[in-house]
């Protein structure tokens, strides 16, 4: 069998991909992301909540639960609990009680509250999505990239754990596709990477891999035609909730830094672009001004970069840019960036034949 199922978990948006190596044939969609379909799922639900599962994306959900706590009960259990926050006793202080999970189990079978389940995978919803294609639902392997914080060791704030895990392994190997994990091989505080790879297992493929969101769509972007054979350039995601922006020499990662998108202004976005390129930016600093960070490795030099391609659902903030950057679409679809970044990076681990995303 050759077939793989990609999926792009964002905050706004979910976006599958299915590839056919034998066929060379893929097939896609761009839905409702898990935490905004479950958000207004759990907003209809009227009464107490007995909240289980496990860490998923927060944001809508988070708001839904605490809004919720304040008029009825909310109990979650502490795995699901995750999800809003990595401090038990902030989700405590939200009105929300947490128990263990085998407490939550029990209160499964009483009639007080009514179930809801957190989770990035619905196998179920992703089942009638892929079915719809027309094409079997079974695959060698399914790739999933979402942002994880991780849960960083006392002392240090998830930004810096997060920051110096990519360090960690870029210094050794500058290209994104390193970032792609097999299931046992994530590491162990990647909390919700490992909670997708628990609920991954619920669908049918032979083997589950995930990746960071920001990795992915870097990786996508960078097979973009308009990035084919340039030696510099840089590449632009910008997406619903996180903005990345990277520098490439050839296939390596030169650089990248990462925000919230709706944080950065188009002024502070051209001049990070133009800084990223000349070397001029610093984690520190990024972090300072609000930002989720940077990592440097060489500087390419901004007055010898060949294209900048900007892929991401908010892009459209460049319209006006005074930059001469061009917009992408990898596999002829801006939304599939992050699937095709994913595709690419299991091609590599894999060793599977090359595949032009024309």
């Amino acid at each position: 069998m050759s077939r793989f199922l990609m999926i792009d978990i964002g905050a706004g948006t979910m976006d599958i991909l299915v590839y056919d190596t034998r066929t060379d044939l893929h097939y896609k969609a761009v839905v409702k992301s898990p935490v905004r379909y479950l958000a207004e799922k759990a907003a209809a639900i009227t009464g107490n909540l007995l909240v289980v599962g496990c860490e998923m994306g927060g944001g809508p959900v988070t708001r839904v639960l605490m809004e919720r706590a304040r008029e009825a009960e909310v109990v979650m259990s502490l795995s699901a609990s995750a999800t809003l926050n990595h401090d038990v006793q902030k989700v405590k202080s939200w009105g929300i009680k947490v128990v263990e999970d085998e407490q939550a189990d029990q209160l499964r079978h009483g009639k007080d509250f009514t179930l809801f389940t957190l989770n990035d995978i619905e196998a179920g919803r992703i089942e009638q999505i892929v079915k719809s294609f027309g094409v079997p639902y079974a695959f060698e392997a399914v790739a999933i990239c979402a942002q994880d914080h991780g849960v960083p060791v006392p002392g240090v704030s998830h930004l810096d754990f997060r920051h110096n895990m990519f360090t960690a392994c870029l210094n050794e190997k500058p290209y994104p596709h390193t970032l792609l994990y097999q299931s046992d091989q994530v590491p162990g505080r990647m909390n919700r990477l490992k909670s997708i790879v628990g609920t991954g297992a619920q669908l049918p493929a032979d083997e589950v891999y995930v990746m960071d969101s920001g990795m992915a769509a870097i990786l996508g972007a960078s097979l973009d035609d308009r990035c084919r054979n340039k030696k510099r350039f840089l590449v632009l995601d910008i997406a619903t909730s996180h903005t990345v922006g990277a520098a490439m020499a050839g296939d390596e990662l030169a650089g990248f830094f990462e925000y919230h998108t709706q944080d950065i202004s188009l002024e502070r976005l051209e001049n990070l672009l133009r800084d990223l390129a000349d070397g001029k930016l610093s984690h520190e600093q990024i972090l300072a001004e609000g930002g989720h960070g940077a990592f440097l490795r060489q500087a390419v030099g901004f007055n010898a970069v060949e294209t900048i391609v900007a892929t991401g659902p908010k892009r459209k903030m460049l319209v006006d840019s005074q930059l001469p950057i061009e917009f992408g679409a990898p596999w002829g679809d801006n939304m599939m960036t992050g699937t095709v970044g994913l595709l690419e990076a299991l091609r590599r681990h894999k060793g599977l034949e090359h595949i032009t995303y024309l």
